[in-house]
């Protein structure tokens, strides 16, 4: 007897809405499981905005795939009648030798993508809500922008069941054994058979996948909003989004004033604090506060807003910070999706295209040697 479903999404958040999303529209009988709601408090998808630019510091060979995500989100604001994402320019901030700087130059070089390089002096006229030491300098990457994360996903879970999905909110997967003729999903007391399963359950992804227990880490992201004294300088005509390099490993990153709280700020991987994603939810502390506070009163001067909203959600970091999309070991049935270690929504539209790929075709054209679990094992190695 055949399999009902064809393929079964577990995780419907950034990338399993999409993944599900992409093979509903090519005729794939697919499931997808969702533990929570879509978009909910609890995971990494959340927020009202996130970012999306070409130039990318962390690796040029990322660029390849940001053409396609850029293409894909088109599709789907197409599909949908609405605006996911927003370009205002990204403008990336540090000192000459600085990693965000040093990178972004050497994908805009190696890619031929737009750029332009704005001294402090330069910055202080152009975007005056911007403080820049003398020594700093900043890219504009005028491609970059933002993107609605909650409008995204709902959106790509809106076409699936538009294309035949069957979406089951609120049922958390407890476990997947997969057998020589597919894979059996438990849950609950309910038992469901695929043919093949994505795993795509963010910080929950080592309950169902072993392997990456003590690997894949949990982390608490803070963010808060500042609403400014001078709305003009922050509309989003005027202040791009920004990544601004702080040495010692340390990065924030922010957005204009794009709705009613204002001014969105964050630090990348914040305290690095690890969490047990099943615990209490852990609320916004002082020290969360004052990291943010003092960071808003020093880099944007121009602003000078007052905190009036924050929250948190969860990172889940990978050694090396790099993506996983590959097929468990041994297990050609079973696609791990992610984690995406802090970095990751902006490639939502092209990694719901591979995942799809390589659940249909057990693999894909696009460019993901680096997001196997030979280089995560390796880079986990190295970390020790």
């Amino acid at each position: 007897m055949s399999n009902p479903y064809d393929v079964a999404v577990i995780g419907l958040g950034a990338m399993g809405s999409a993944a599900v999303s992409f093979l509903a529209a090519r005729g794939v009988r697919v499931i997808g499981f969702e533990a929570a709601s879509p978009a909910h408090g609890l995971g990494s998808s959340h927020g009202d905005s996130r970012l999306i630019r070409l130039g990318y510091f962390e690796d040029p060979a990322y660029v390849p795939l940001l053409h396609r995500a850029y293409e894909n989100w088109r599709s789907l604001e197409n599909r949908l009648r609405e605006r996911i994402l927003h370009v205002t320019g990204v403008l990336q901030i540090g000192k000459p030798d600085s990693k965000i700087i040093t990178g972004t130059r050497a994908s805009c070089d190696l890619y031929g993508l737009a750029s332009d390089t704005l001294f402090a002096d330069q910055m202080r006229k152009r975007f005056p809500v911007f403080g820049l030491d003398d020594d700093e300098v900043a890219i504009l990457d005028p491609n970059g922008g933002w993107l609605k994360p909650e409008s995204a996903i709902w959106g790509y879970l809106r076409m699936a069941a538009a294309d035949g999905a069957a979406l089951h909110l609120g049922e958390k997967v407890d476990e997947i054994a997969p057998d020589d003729n597919g894979v059996n999903i438990v849950v609950g007391d309910q038992k469901y058979r695929a043919n093949r399963v994505i795993v795509a359950t963010g910080s929950w992804i080592s309950h169902l996948i072993p392997a990456l227990q003590n690997i894949a880490n949990p982390i608490r992201q803070v963010v808060a909003w500042y609403r400014p004294a001078n709305g003009f300088v922050t509309d989003p005509l005027r202040m791009p989004a920004f990544l601004r390099d702080e040495g010692t490993d340390s990065s924030f990153f922010g957005f204009p004033e794009i709705g009613p709280d204002g001014v969105k700020i964050g630090r990348h991987a914040h305290f690095m604090e690890s969490i047990d994603p099943d615990a209490p939810y852990c609320a916004v502390n002082d020290a969360d506060r004052a990291l943010l506070d003092d960071f808003a009163a020093k880099r944007l001067p121009g602003m000078q807003g007052r905190r009036v909203n924050e929250t948190t959600c969860r990172y889940t970091m990978l050694p090396g910070e790099n993506f996983l999309l590959d097929h468990l070991p041994g297990e050609n049935r079973v696609i791990v999706a992610s984690p995406c270690s802090g970095h990751g929504f902006k490639f939502t539209s092209v990694i719901g295209e591979i995942l799809a790929d390589l659940a249909t075709k057990g693999g894909t054209d696009f460019p993901i040697e680096a997001f196997t679990f030979d280089r995560l094992m390796k880079a986990a190695q190295s970390a020790d």
